[in-house]
Parts: C-alpha cells; structure tokens; sequence
C-alpha cells in the first residue's frame, strides 16, 4: 500500500528543507568575548608571540586570593603555566618567572571605535 503525501507532512518537509537552506547560508557570529586583535584578523593568529594577560582578579582581604586568565588558562599566585611560575600578580600585570628569565604580562587597554581609552571602573 502506497503511502500519501498529507497536507501536515507536505508542511513540515516544506520547513524542514527551509530550514536546512537557511544554515546552509548562516554568517559565522563573532565571540564578543575575544580580543579585538583575534577579531580583526578572524584566524586566531595573535599580533603577540608571547601569552597575553586577558584578565586579574584580586581578593580586597589582606591575604586573599589572586587569580589571573593567561591565553584562556585560570592561574593562581604561585602556580605554573607553561613552564613559568606565576611570581606576582598585580591589578594591571602578572610576572612570570621561567629559571632566570622574568616576564611580565600587561592588560592590553580597551578602545572604542573612535580610538579612545575607556577607563577601568572599580566594583565597590
């Protein structure tokens, strides 16, 4: 017995093949997360040779904890990362120590498009 083709079935093949047309021709979004360079040029090849400092966080509590992101990686004051121990941990950088080679990474500044500085605002 032949099966036929209902006026619901013939609906949802119609949105289904809709549908798969209109992810075939989808733009890829754009992390707003990632850094402006990483964006600019759409490869993840960064300007940098090195690791870049993306983010700090520092405890208010004499004693506190102080995290920072390195290349995506969460570090802490004392560990490693790649090879490097994490020898300090400032609001604007972190130094990194690899036997006697000392490097230390800085907060790239934020721009808007008119190619001036926002200011970093303090959370009270």
């Amino acid at each position: 017995m032949a099966e036929t083709l209902t006026i619901p079935r013939c609906m949802a093949l119609a949105t289904v093949l809709f549908l798969a047309q209109a992810c075939a021709h989808a733009q890829a979004l754009q992390d707003p997360t990632r850094p402006a360079a990483v964006q600019a040029n759409g490869d993840g090849d960064e300007a940098s040779s090195g690791p870049q400092l993306q983010s700090v966080l520092i405890s208010r509590r004499p004693g506190g904890r102080h995290v920072a992101v390195i290349d995506g990686e969460t570090v802490r004051l004392g560990e490693s990362f790649k090879g490097a121990r994490v020898a300090r941990i400032t609001p604007q950088e972190v130094e990194l120590v690899r036997g006697k080679d000392r490097q230390v990474l800085r907060l790239s500044s934020i721009e808007d498009a008119a190619g001036t500085v926002k200011p970093v605002t303090r959370i009270k």
